[in-house]
């Protein structure tokens, strides 16, 4: 009888292994909004990694955060790092990798606490329009196994999903704000 229930046990807690070796590991996010505002201009607002302060809901989280820049911004190189002691911003950095002008900017993303990960991300401006662009920020980002598991667990494509929606139409309003 005990050996029965041991052998329970045992399969109970292997269970969530056994599923994270079905689950996927890669996984990202794309949202993008029209901004009434000729490319060029867009282009060198998203381009400046500093202005994501004014728009992306991470920034926003702790006032007490603290930011540290190097490098020209909006160019190759160019590293923003924040250390936070909120639990949902933690410590981290972004760097510019690519810069096509009027078009893409890249950027690496590493993630030091509350847990270490690294992803990409990027922002492309299009004209669809003589004083219309449209906006789109990615990210994409590989979790390892058996963390994956928290993809099945917590709709994280959804969380990030939510906080781009927001941070784009904080940046549509401050981009259209001057109309």
């Amino acid at each position: 009888m005990l050996k029965k229930i041991l052998i329970i046990i045992g399969a109970i807690l292997a269970l969530p292994f056994l599923i994270a070796a079905f689950v996927k590991k890669d996984f990202g996010v794309e949202r993008s909004v029209v901004i009434d505002k000729p490319v060029a201009e867009v282009f060198d607002y998203v381009s400046k990694v500093r202005n994501q302060a004014n728009y992306a809901v991470w920034s926003q989280i702790d006032p007490d955060m603290v930011p540290t820049y190097t490098g020209e911004d909006g160019t190759v190189g160019f590293e923003y790092s924040w250390t936070s002691e909120h639990p949902n911003v933690g410590n981290g950095s972004q760097t510019i990798t690519q810069v096509i002008a009027g078009e893409r900017i890249d950027h690496a993303l590493h993630f030091m606490s509350p847990f270490e990960s690294t992803a990409d991300s990027w922002m492309e401006t299009q004209a669809i329009g003589a004083d219309q662009t449209e906006v789109t920020w990615g990210f994409t980002t590989r979790v390892a196994y058996p963390m994956n598991l928290m993809l099945a667990m917590m709709d994280m494509e959804g969380v990030i999903a939510k906080d781009y929606d927001a941070g784009l139409s904080n940046l549509q309003a401050i981009m259209n704000s001057d109309e």
